[in-house]
């Protein structure tokens, strides 16, 4: 299929399907959650810039949302081994990046002064780590059963 949407897509043809299915789903989502939106507008003034962004990140959290618990990240992994394997190999990306970011954001920011910059740049490092561990690790998680469950 020939697309300007191709850049977006995968190369294997099934996780092509599915994340079509993702857009699709997530598509429809958006135009109802901007239909809401105009309804309580007529309530609530709201405001033009708010609801962009929460629409938009409606719609992406969704297809992300989709894409982690459909399981269809990880083809390869379908032996425990593999599995052990793969969970480590997520764990280092996720400390590299937080070490990575970490420097950079000193490099970039300077050494935080105060107790609470401190804190601000910990409690973004840990949350953006933990959110991507556990939504690799569910990912992880469900494609190991669903190929085990293939063999």
């Amino acid at each position: 299929m020939k697309s300007w949407i191709c850049f977006l897509l995968p190369d294997d043809e099934y996780k092509q399907q599915k994340m079509l299915y993702f857009y699709s789903e997530g598509a429809i989502i958006l135009v109802i959650s901007l239909i809401i939106m105009m309804i309580c507008n007529t309530f609530f003034n709201l405001d033009a810039g708010i609801v962009l962004l929460s629409s938009i990140a409606i719609f992406l959290f969704y297809i992300t949302a989709r894409y982690i618990v459909s399981g269809i990240e990880y083809t390869d992994v379908a032996t425990e081994k593999a599995f052990k394997k793969e969970l480590k190999v997520i764990f280092v990306r996720v400390i590299s990046f937080v070490v990575i970011f970490a420097l950079m954001y000193i490099i970039w920011s300077g050494v935080p002064d105060v107790r609470s910059e401190w804190l601000n740049m910990i409690g973004l490092l840990l949350s953006v780590g933990l959110i991507w561990f556990f939504s690799s690790f569910i990912s992880l998680k469900r494609s190991f059963k669903k190929n085990r469950d293939l063999l």
